[in-house]
């Protein structure tokens, strides 16, 4: 039985890493096809990707959306989450299934609706508008944990801080807060996630300042290379660092 369970693990974790781990090794390919046999290592391709200026400008254009989508979204998902759990309003569980209800629509949809309103209202498409978009998918992400996190001890606090004379706005900012902050920081790290590698809503939503996936797109259309597996496996780190800090501040919160 024990056999199976590991035999059951490496095939588990085997479908999940070997696409990935092939991106990566024939990312250091010392040639201009990415497929067998493997010739390398070589970081020529490494070399190449960070030389292109349209690469490396797609890249911070990516980091720029995620971040700011995601602050974005986090700030609003937690006042969101605060007016919903501590205040009585009617109609509340309404809103907040109005609030979760885009987790369930495609992109697809969310970028076309996007894309319609904006060009009704003459607003030219940029780095704005994908972030507005990404704040669209990532607000109701960031609603749920946050929300999900305001638990009976957070608002014991919160009103022992109001006895003691604090304001509502210190209250906030000084007790709920610092309380929520692994929520918060999970929702952040996880909104920045999404944000870096999406394409549908980043393809629709841009025109001349264009994000790291729709670059990416671009290059496919010229067929496979190394460069391509380079990039990718940039992504990829860049996506892993992100859930390793997440990962460690959530660990050091606890150990607090």
């Amino acid at each position: 039985m024990r056999m199976a369970a590991w035999f059951y693990l490496v095939l588990a974790f085997g479908f999940i890493y070997l696409p990935v781990g092939t991106l990566v090794l024939y990312s250091f390919q010392d040639g201009t096809l990415p497929v067998p046999p493997f010739n390398g290592p070589s970081l020529q391709w490494y070399t190449e990707v960070l030389a292109d200026d349209d690469v490396t400008d797609a890249l911070f254009n990516s980091l720029i959306v995620a971040i700011g989508s995601s602050a974005v979204a986090v700030l609003l998902g937690f006042l969101a989450a605060y007016g919903l759990a501590r205040h009585v309003l009617p109609g509340s569980a309404f809103m907040r299934g109005l609030l979760i209800a885009p987790l369930t629509v495609s992109y697809l949809i969310v970028g076309l609706g996007l894309l319609i309103v904006l060009n009704r209202t003459g607003v030219g498409l940029s780095l704005v508008t994908a972030g507005i978009g990404h704040v669209v998918i990532n607000l109701p992400l960031a609603f749920a944990i946050i929300y999900a996190s305001m638990g009976a001890q957070h608002e014991n606090a919160e009103r022992a801080a109001r006895d003691l004379g604090a304001s509502e706005t210190k209250v906030v900012l000084l007790v709920t807060a610092p309380m929520l902050a692994p929520a918060i920081a999970a929702a952040f790290f996880l909104s920045v996630t999404l944000s870096w590698d999406e394409f549908i809503i980043a393809f629709l939503l841009t025109r001349f300042d264009i994000t790291l996936p729709v670059e990416i797109w671009s290059m496919l259309r010229s067929g496979l290379s190394p460069r391509l597996n380079a990039i990718g496996s940039v992504v990829f780190l860049i996506s892993v660092t992100a859930v390793l800090v997440l990962e460690f501040t959530m660990l050091r919160r606890r150990q607090s």
